[in-house]
């Protein structure tokens, strides 16, 4: 046999075999983003799983603070010691990290077959030997449990936060239309998705792009027609210029979720001037106020920095005072981290790491009290709650005032009780600790 025709047969043989190993890290957005790339690769007839076993490897890395980048480096040379042992044949890397360091890592760690940013994802799968197809709007494989999944509105971000480093990697504000977001739910409610969670970097600034006008309550009035999606949950909102008549369709649409994910950072006005947050101390408290007097039961969940450059004991104790008051449903703190190329690159990081641990360790310990005393206040009260999966000896679940993987889960014993799966139950709260509900099922 001719040695050419030899190889062809063995390069044939081979890519038959192929099957391509995507690993998601970092935030929600990069989860959607790996579901499309996998719609993607699957539409052109190619085996794709999520974390599973694969000969080609996918990486789709974080590179938003120090520890998200710590952790998407170490993935990409556990996949590199497995190529240079024969358990993978290519390792491919994408996302954010990439986005911002690409010409750092080709040179600190070669033996990555090919780096891809962002925007890349057409090149991406021209590579793994598919054609990227417009056609498949709302053509997805999603990785989370069967009954919810995310719906990214947007891409990129036009705000000047100091400390952030997104749009050094997602670039500027760019909107999806509301026809193709329709499309996209209605393609999910027929998988059986009953509940889309909106993200974006900001879901506030949405339609700006596109329409002149922020337009996400119309969004949201266009999502509640769409037949099988239950709830609707609103991510990343930022609080200076926030469309007040969002609170207008959360008040009258049921299908919304009373929930609402709003990152306020700090709230000493001079720590919010210099990350260029666009607002005061008066302005968020007051903000806080609008939404819980339009919608009492609402949830609240903020993230928080601390440690950020010139932070002094002044502002921690005032920020810590804060805390105490607004009584946050949900809340999660960051220490700082010192990104280059960002506006706060300029400041000296003056805060000893062990000091930032140790402000991130008492706002926690603060509202994990009052974490404690808000759940124990469900005692007794029975909740509408989407069954997400069985673990362990309990199914899981949550309340509408609780988002998949950060808030509070329902906990209902699976020895005792049994409920389905993917759908919905009235849940009896019988315990509760900081951060976990206990709870049986009750017929209607």
């Amino acid at each position: 046999m001719h040695p050419q025709t030899s190889n062809n047969i063995m390069r044939t043989k081979s890519i038959k075999q192929n099957k391509i190993n995507v690993v998601t890290l970092g935030c929600s957005k990069n989860v959607y983003d790996s579901e499309v790339l996998m719609g993607q690769l699957k539409a052109s007839g190619k085996e794709v799983v999520h974390e599973d076993k694969g000969n080609i490897v996918v990486i789709n890395t974080c590179g938003f603070i120090n520890n998200a980048k710590e952790e998407s480096i170490n993935t990409i040379l556990e996949y590199i010691q497995k190529k240079e042992e024969g358990l993978v044949d290519k390792v491919f890397v994408m996302g954010c990290l990439s986005e911002r360091y690409k010409p750092d890592l080709q040179k600190e760690i070669p033996d990555v077959d090919q780096y891809f940013g962002t925007t890349e994802l057409p090149a991406l799968l021209k590579v793994l030997g598919a054609d990227y197809k417009h056609e498949l709007i709302g053509e997805r494989l999603t990785t989370t449990p069967k009954n919810y999944a995310y719906l990214k509105v947007s891409e990129g971000c036009d705000r000047p936060c100091s400390f952030c480093a997104i749009p050094l990697m997602r670039g500027s504000h760019k909107s999806t239309s509301i026809e193709n977001l329709v499309v996209e739910a209605e393609k999910l409610a027929k998988k059986g998705v009953k509940e889309l969670i909106l993200i974006a970097q900001d879901v506030t600034y949405y339609g700006l792009d596109l329409y002149g006008e922020r337009k996400l309550a119309d969004l949201l009035r266009a999502l509640v027609k769409v037949e099988g999606i239950e709830w609707i949950r609103i991510h990343y909102a930022f609080p200076t210029g926030f469309p007040k008549d969002v609170l207008t369709v959360m008040k009258e649409e049921p299908k919304i979720c009373k929930y609402l994910d709003i990152p306020l950072q700090h709230i000493a006005d001079p720590i919010l001037k210099s990350m260029k947050r666009g607002t005061t101390q008066a302005k968020t408290t007051q903000l806080l106020k609008d939404f819980r007097e339009a919608m009492p039961e609402i949830a609240i969940r903020t993230t928080l920095i601390v440690g950020y450059p010139n932070e002094t004991e002044e502002d921690f104790e005032l920020l810590k005072e804060f805390v105490r008051q607004m009584r946050f449903e949900r809340l999660g703190c960051f220490t700082y981290s010192h990104e280059e190329n960002t506006a706060a690159y300029e400041l000296e990081d003056n805060i000893p790491e062990e000091e930032k641990q140790r402000r991130a360790s008492e706002i926690m310990e603060i509202q994990s009290q009052i974490s404690w005393e808000l759940n124990q206040a469900k005692v007794g009260k029975t909740f509408r709650c989407l069954i997400d999966r069985k673990e362990g000896q309990y199914f899981v679940g949550r309340t509408e005032y609780d988002s998949p993987d950060v808030d509070n889960e329902v906990l209902i014993d699976a020895a005792k009780h049994y409920v389905k799966i993917g759908d919905f139950a009235d849940i009896l709260i019988t315990e509760a600790t900081d951060f976990d509900l206990y709870g049986e099922p009750v017929k209607r």
